[in-house]
């Protein structure tokens, strides 16, 4: 493996204040000079990548408006020289990318190589294999990107956030209350709709693409341009590529000046276990509690149906629903978000909802991440937010603020405004799929929150909005097995034309953590518009997948992971015991995990001692199961007695909510 020890030492856990910025590059964009772009490379090592050429760049896009609007962004470019980028989103509202970089897709990882360091260590199936990459923290406000840097007080115990900053509350451990610069905590100085934030977002593009013009396609391009949004990305992603579309209309009709913007020329639509519309999809959590492929019953059959019945009944889910929507539609059309009784109505519908047809599951005790994980569930690790909010860290990209996972300010904003019911995006979706973008929907099927039932239901009604042809054609076409690798099949595809819906076998809510290999390969199919099954070269004006018209492949879940609790995510890692053991000051934290005792710790098995002193890999280097660039097209099915085990490549794991799974059900991923 390769490793960089760039961050060596874990500082004492207290906030830097106002992290001061260190080299960064400033200038104005060339296509529109109302928007700065400050940004740096980053030493070699802070993410490291499987080759020391591989470009990245951290900084931030100041974009004009009544609040200040500083974007974080974090690009790398891939392996091998490309036309592809790739824009990578997390949901939430309210979770930042780097969710995704350092613990699902991105290039690299951290790893603890001895006690009181960590390392980021290159990470096999990277996105970065087939695509540049770039990694948007947004809306305003969420990780590294912010309005003002105000000095904060963050309790660890609760991960609430203070300000001004406040004396340290009697009895309670210094190491649970820390001072530190994060966002003014202003719940206005940020987006509270998806469509406000879908702005923001292609104001930052116009300038990040202009200050790089070398990622950024024109007429005479190849240029592709692919977004991929998780979660409550089922959202964001059909509304921001919406906008895009729409934004180049207006471009080529002349209503936007051409010389002072940019073409965002959008190839292909990837949602990773994405939440899209209540309407389809509220169904299918009660649903999925009692009927999985898993042969769990999560909860009572009895509450199962009592909560079908809370969506179908008068007054119920549904019917808020759907007069939240006719309120967005006469009222506010454009989802500003600032019209107090569409608000109203449509925070009600969500209230509903979510308490009377997805909260039942609740009663099980489980994870709504993963199925087959008991509470609390620390899978995957939180390690990552150690190293994030070191002061080396923090320098070597630059940032004036610190380092949080969630922003509560957009949680409180958009469910302001009842944003997660306030439209259906698979209109959007169909008209995507239509104008000759590809379209893939990727779910892992231990999800609950977000769960493949329900995204198979969404690929259905997606078809149904396309065409006739596909109305007919993408339910005709069969199952095939998603060929990872010469030993693996590690799900199902159903695929016509441009639109696909794959199920991914024993992922839970962040696909790429559990499945690493099996992700990459749908998405690098899904980019470069082959075969999901085997990734052979298509037509995809005619092809279709052939096979069984249901997904019917069941298994049994494995044992639950035993917790580990993370000093820095205790409401989502800890155990009430746990709580009150690091209350009390007793046990050991080392390197953010809490320990019973002092001698419970074991010291990782790594010789790394010094920056570089990691093997680099080489493309002829082989892993446990491929190069390190390159994709995988299939010439053969795995046999029936490899196709449904684990892939032999390390598993490379994403993160939890920071609230864990009860008590903050707004909160996706």
């Amino acid at each position: 493996m390769r490793y960089s020890l760039f961050l060596s030492v874990l500082l004492p856990l207290t906030l830097a204040q106002y992290p001061p910025t260190s080299n960064l590059t400033r200038i104005t964009s060339p296509v529109d000079g109302n928007i700065t772009i400050s940004y740096k490379k980053p030493p070699t090592g802070t993410c490291q990548t499987v080759f020391d050429s591989q470009e990245q760049y951290t900084g931030w896009v100041n974009i004009p408006g009544s609040y200040a609007t500083n974007t974080f962004f974090w690009f790398i470019s891939a392996r091998d020289p490309t036309d592809q980028l790739t824009i990578w989103l997390n949901g939430g509202p309210g979770s930042s990318s780097m969710i995704g970089l350092f613990n699902e897709n991105g290039p690299c990882e951290v790893i603890e190589v001895a006690q009181g360091k960590f390392a980021t260590e290159a990470r096999d199936w990277g996105w970065d294999r087939a695509s540049n990459m770039l990694y948007i923290d947004q809306p305003n406000q969420v990780g590294f990107s912010y309005d003002t840097p105000t000095n904060c007080s963050l309790d660890l115990l609760t991960s609430d956030l203070y300000t001004p900053q406040q004396t340290l509350p009697n009895s309670q451990p210094a190491d649970t209350f820390l001072n530190g610069t994060f966002s003014s905590l202003n719940v206005n100085n940020t987006a509270n709709t998806t469509e406000i934030a879908g702005m923001a977002i292609w104001h930052m593009l116009q300038g990040f693409l202009g200050a790089f013009p070398q990622y950024a396609p024109n007429n005479s391009s190849a240029m592709n341009i692919h977004l991929f949004a998780e979660s409550y990305g089922g959202k964001y992603g059909p509304a921001f590529a919406t906008l895009w579309e729409e934004q180049n209309e207006k471009r080529a009709n002349g209503t936007l000046s051409q010389s002072t913007t940019i073409d965002i020329k959008l190839k292909s639509l990837g949602i990773v276990n994405g939440c899209v519309d209540d309407l389809i999809q509220a169904p299918y959590y009660p649903d999925f509690a009692v009927n999985n492929t898993f042969g769990l019953s999560a909860i009572n059959p009895t509450r199962a149906k009592l909560a079908t019945a809370n969506f179908y009944a008068s007054g119920g889910c549904k019917d808020l629903i759907t007069q939240c929507r006719a309120a967005v539609q006469k009222q506010d059309p454009t989802n500003e978000g600032n019209v107090s009784s569409v608000n109203s109505a449509c925070s009600n519908a969500y209230n509903s909802c979510l308490t009377n047809v997805l909260e039942p599951y609740y009663d099980a005790g489980r994870s709504v991440y993963d199925i087959s994980h008991n509470l609390p569930d620390s899978f995957p690790p939180s390690t990552y937010l150690e190293y994030l909010n070191t002061a080396d860290f923090q320098s070597a990209i630059g940032s004036p603020v610190n380092y949080t996972e969630t922003n509560l300010q957009v949680v409180a904003a958009f469910t302001s405004t009842g944003d997660y019911e306030r439209k259906s995006y698979v209109p959007e979706i169909a008209a995507l799929v239509n104008s000759g973008i590809h379209v893939g929907l990727m779910y892992g099927d231990r999800d609950y929150i977000c769960n493949w039932l329900g995204g198979e239901a969404i690929s259905l009604a997606v078809a149904e909005q396309v065409s006739s042809e596909y109305a007919t054609k993408f339910p005709a076409a069969g199952y095939a097995p998603i060929i990872t690798n010469t030993s693996y099949i590690g799900g199902v595809v159903r695929q016509f034309g441009n639109l696909s819906f794959s199920r991914i076998y024993d992922a839970g809510h962040s696909v790429p953590a559990y499945q690493p290999e099996t992700a990459f390969q749908v998405f690098a199919r899904i980019i470069m518009g082959t075969s999901l099954s085997t990734g052979d070269t298509i037509n995809s004006s005619v092809y279709n997948t052939t096979g069984p018209l249901n997904a019917t492949h069941t298994t049994s879940l494995p044992p639950s992971p035993t917790n580990t609790c993370y000093l820095r995510n205790i409401p989502g890692t800890c155990t009430e015991d746990e709580r009150q053991m690091i209350i009390a000051g007793k046990g050991a934290i080392i390197d953010g995990v809490l320990y019973s005792d002092s001698s419970d710790y074991s010291a990782p098995t790594s010789t790394i001692t010094s920056a570089g002193s990691g093997t680099a890999k080489s493309a002829s280097v082989t892993t446990t199961t491929e190069i390190l660039t390159g994709l995988f097209t299939a010439t053969a099915t795995p046999s029936p007695s490899k196709s449904f085990a684990i892939p032999v490549a390390r598993l490379d794991f994403g993160i939890l909510s920071l609230f864990g799974a009860i008590g903050f059900s707004s909160f996706f991923i």
